[in-house]
């Protein structure tokens, strides 16, 4: 099989592994159900927000194996790079079924399974990108919404076998899932041979003056745009970040929802998150990423107000704030990929889109944390959502100064 036609079961492959890994979206049902049992069986007094620093270092540690694992990607290929992945996060899942308090869950989903999704999720991305070269927007927007959209699937799945088995059973049977699944879909993956281009395409030409089309990290650090970016990506994915760790406790404790109906909000906010990543990657391909990126700030701001303003019993403001910044999140994760390919090169993307995905650890750290301190010390959300308005404004700023910048 040749390589234009190879480049379609590649991108299936890893469209299947990430709808695996995409399931820490998933988390606050998780949360929620695990923060029951452990109440109710173990005898521990855990509130909402007691469980957010699982989802925070797990968000957190992943650009770690995303750098290492992304040079061992750029090297040997992703084969060998995505299986360790995938055992990591499938057994970390598996062994958090067998906790009995937030410090085990910190080691077993935090680190092992948010270092696995690191791995795993650096390279399936930066694969794809370089079998599509024509379409790195679009590619890079199907492959992270895929990632996305599996807390579309995951949160009712998840909610009836907690109701039927237990949380400890739920994270088992889907760590063994997903460990399966993972494995297998990795056996059918090659790297993408150096120069590959598809038939019938050729690049754009270079302007003339511009600098190297395949930096490696240590030429990428030292350029000023690097900073520009890492710290808009660090904006524009806070509030999301923020949002999604806990919107099944926001759902309940804000607005008044059902267990059942505050999962429901989070497959809606999953819903958008992935449409945003397609559609602002199909969109960047056309009328620029920086463009794009602006547009989904702007959006994110648009969105935050009306969860700002909503409180117990606004259904409608609550879910159109929560679609909204699903959107603009999704706009971010699904654009970046692309958009490092562009300034660095393809060559050393892995490495290179590792490093840069730092800004979204940092966001993933902050944003939940800054929520629960909001929540903690004042018992609303409102003040957090005020907060990621800000700095999705700043992320405004931060694209007109890489135009300065480019």
């Amino acid at each position: 099989m040749n390589t234009d036609k190879r480049r379609w079961f590649i991108l299936l492959a890893c469209c299947l592994i990430n709808l695996c890994l995409g399931s820490i979206y998933a988390w606050s049902v998780f949360s929620s159900a695990m923060t029951e049992y452990l109440n109710t069986t173990v005898g521990l007094n855990l509130g909402p927000g007691d469980m957010a620093i699982v989802y925070t270092i797990a968000n957190s540690v992943g650009p770690i194996t995303m750098i290492s694992g992304g040079w061992f990607n750029d090297h040997i290929g992703p084969k060998l790079v995505i299986m360790i992945g995938g055992i990591m996060w499938g057994a970390g899942m598996f062994f958090s079924g067998f906790a009995t308090s937030v410090p085990f869950l910190i080691v077993t989903y935090g680190l092992i399974g948010g270092l696995g999704l690191g791995m795993a999720y650096g390279s399936t991305i930066s694969t794809c990108v370089k079998y599509f070269p024509d379409k790195r927007g679009l590619i890079g927007g199907i492959t992270t919404a895929v990632y996305g959209a599996s807390s579309v699937i995951l949160p009712p799945i998840v909610t009836k076998i907690v109701a039927a088995s237990g949380a400890p059973f739920a994270f088992k049977a889907i760590g063994i899932a997903f460990l399966v699944i993972i494995v297998l879909a990795a056996l059918s993956l090659a790297p993408c041979p150096d120069g590959y281009k598809p038939e019938g395409w050729n690049p754009p030409a270079a302007k003339a003056g511009a600098g190297p089309i395949n930096m490696d990290w240590k030429q990428m650090i030292k350029t000023p745009v690097f900073y520009v970016m890492l710290i808009l990506l660090t904006c524009g994915a806070f509030s999301g970040m923020m949002v999604i760790s806990q919107a099944s406790p926001v759902a309940q404790n804000m607005i008044g929802m059902t267990t059942a109906a505050a999962a429901g909000a989070v497959s809606v906010l999953a819903l958008f998150n992935a449409l945003g990543r397609i559609m602002a990657g199909y969109i960047s391909d056309r009328i620029g990423r920086i463009n794009t990126l602006m547009g989904a700030c702007i959006l994110s701001v648009a969105g935050l107000l009306l969860l700002f303003i909503s409180h117990e019993g606004s259904l409608l403001t609550f879910y159109i704030g929560l679609s909204i910044v699903g959107v603009a999140f999704g706009s971010f994760m699904g654009v970046y990929p692309g958009f490092t390919v562009d300034q660095f090169g393809p060559k050393n993307n892995s490495v290179n889109y590792g490093i840069m995905f730092i800004g979204f650890a940092l966001a993933g750290y902050f944003g939940p944390q800054i929520m629960r301190n909001v929540y903690a010390s004042t018992g609303a959300y409102q003040n957090a959502f005020l907060i990621a308005s800000g700095l999705s404004l700043f992320g405004v700023i931060l694209t007109i100064v890489y135009r300065k910048v480019k």
